[in-house]
C-alpha cells in the first residue's frame, strides 16, 4: 500500500488534567507514532504540546492552531480543507461539520442516552447531535467495547460492517508499588488513611457516587470497620452534588491525582470499588489490576468485558450487594489473592501497541474505501 497522509485531531492530548478520553487520545497517538509504518501524520493541536508529550518522528508534523471556541468545526476543518489528507482520525466522538475525504472516529460510549439526567441539557443535546452526525459521516467507526458497538447499532442504526471493535490498552508505566516510603508519601500528600477503599474517576452522577457512598456507610456500620476509609479520587464533574458525601464519616475526596501518584494510590488500596452505571470501557478497572489491586465493578455496559473473571461483579443499583462485595473483598484473603492473580493476567490482554496496529488497519481500510 502506498504511504498515506493521516490527519489526527490531537487537541485532547494537551489537557492539563487528563481523564479517560484524553488519556485514550494521548496513549493511542503515542503508540501509532511508534509503529513501523510508512505513513505520514499531521497532528493538529489547539494548544502547543509540551516537547516531551509525544515521541519525535520524522513522519509526524505538528500543527498548532489556537482558537477559544469552535476549534473542531472552524479551525480544524479549515486546516483539513487546505491539507486534503488521505484520511482523518478523530479519537473522540466529534468530526468537523464539513471537511473533505474519508474519516475514522472513535465513539467511546452512549451514556447520555441511558442517563440523560446525568448530563446538563445543552451538553446532552450536543453529544447526541455530534455523535449522530459523526456516525453518519465517518467512513469507519471505532468502538472501544462490544457494548458500545451494540449501542451504535441500536440507537443510531450504524451497520455492523462500518464499526470496528478496538479495545484500548492500559498505561504500560503502571505497576504495583511496593516501596513503603513511596506509599506513605502519597498517603500523606492526599491525607489518606492507612487502609482505604478506592474509587477513581470524574465525580458525576453516571459514576454512581451517591450509591457508592451509601453502600460504604452501610458496610462500615455493619462491620464496625471505622479504620477503613473510602477515597474518591478524581475531579468534580457535571452535576456534582456535595450532598453525596455530607455526613458520612471516613470519606476522603482527593481532587485530581497527579499521574506520578496514580500507581501508588492504586497499590495502597484494599480494593478498587467502581460501581459505575455506564462505561464505554472503564480504564480504572485495568489500571487497578496492573497495580495488583482487587476490583469490585458493575455487571453492566462494557465492564464485564473489561473485567472478565478477574473482578467481583455487582448490580450497580443494589447497595446491599455492593456492601456485601466490600465485606468479601476485605475479609477473604484467598479471594483477594485469586482476584489479584487473575487481574494481572486480564490486564495483560490489553496493550496500546495492539490497539494502534488495529486502529492503523482501520485507517488504511477507510482510505481505500471508494468515494
Amino acid at each position: 500500500m502506498r504511504p498515506l497522509t493521516i490527519a489526527i485531531d490531537a487537541s485532547r492530548t494537551t489537557a492539563a488534567q487528563r481523564t479517560g478520553t484524553e488519556n485514550y487520545a494521548l496513549q493511542l497517538i503515542r503508540a501509532l507514532l511508534a509503529l513501523d509504518a510508512p505513513h505520514r501524520y499531521r497532528l493538529y493541536f489547539r494548544d502547543a504540546p509540551p516537547p516531551d508529550l509525544l515521541p519525535e518522528s520524522p513522519r509526524a508534523a505538528r500543527h498548532v492552531i489556537p482558537a477559544p471556541r469552535l476549534w473542531t468545526h472552524l479551525r480544524f476543518a479549515a486546516a483539513l480543507w487546505r491539507a486534503r489528507p488521505d484520511v482523518t482520525f478523530v479519537p473522540a466522538h466529534t468530526l468537523p461539520a464539513a471537511f473533505p475525504g474519508p474519516a475514522v472516529v472513535t465513539v467511546h460510549d452512549l451514556g447520555y442516552v441511558y442517563f440523560p439526567e446525568a448530563h446538563p441539557g445543552l451538553s446532552r443535546r450536543y453529544l447526541d447531535w455530534t455523535t449522530r452526525y459523526s456516525a453518519r459521516r465517518a467512513t469507519r467507526i471505532i468502538a472501544d467495547s462490544l457494548a458500545t458497538t451494540r449501542d451504535l447499532a441500536a440507537h443510531y442504526g450504524v451497520p455492523q460492517d462500518r464499526i470496528a471493535l478496538v479495545y484500548p490498552g492500559v498505561d504500560p508505566s503502571l505497576a504495583r508499588v511496593t516501596d513503603d516510603g513511596r506509599l506513605a508519601a502519597v498517603r500523606a500528600r492526599y491525607t489518606l488513611p492507612a487502609k482505604y477503599l478506592l474509587f477513581v474517576g470524574t465525580l458525576q452522577p453516571r459514576k454512581n457516587i451517591a450509591r457508592l457512598v451509601r453502600s460504604y456507610a452501610r458496610w462500615r456500620q455493619a462491620s464496625g470497620r471505622a479504620d477503613v476509609g473510602l477515597v474518591l479520587a478524581g475531579p468534580q464533574g457535571w452535576l456534582f452534588d456535595p450532598a453525596w458525601t455530607q455526613g458520612v464519616e471516613g470519606v476522603r475526596l482527593t481532587g485530581y491525582v497527579d499521574d506520578a501518584d496514580v500507581a501508588a494510590l492504586y497499590s495502597g488500596a484494599l480494593a478498587l470499588v467502581f460501581p459505575s452505571l455506564h462505561e464505554g470501557f472503564g480504564f480504572p478497572v485495568l489500571e487497578a489490576m496492573r497495580c495488583g489491586t482487587p476490583v469490585i465493578t458493575s455487571s453492566t455496559s462494557s465492564l464485564p468485558e473489561v473485567a472478565g473473571d478477574a473482578a467481583l461483579l455487582v448490580n450497580a443499583r443494589d447497595e446491599a450487594a455492593i456492601a456485601q462485595a466490600i465485606e468479601r473483598i476485605v475479609t477473604d484473603d484467598a479471594l483477594r489473592a485469586a482476584l489479584i492473580a487473575r487481574g494481572y493476567a486480564q490486564a495483560a490482554r490489553f496493550s496500546w501497541q495492539r490497539a494502534a496496529e488495529q486502529t492503523l488497519h482501520v485507517l488504511e481500510q477507510a482510505a481505500r474505501t471508494p468515494k
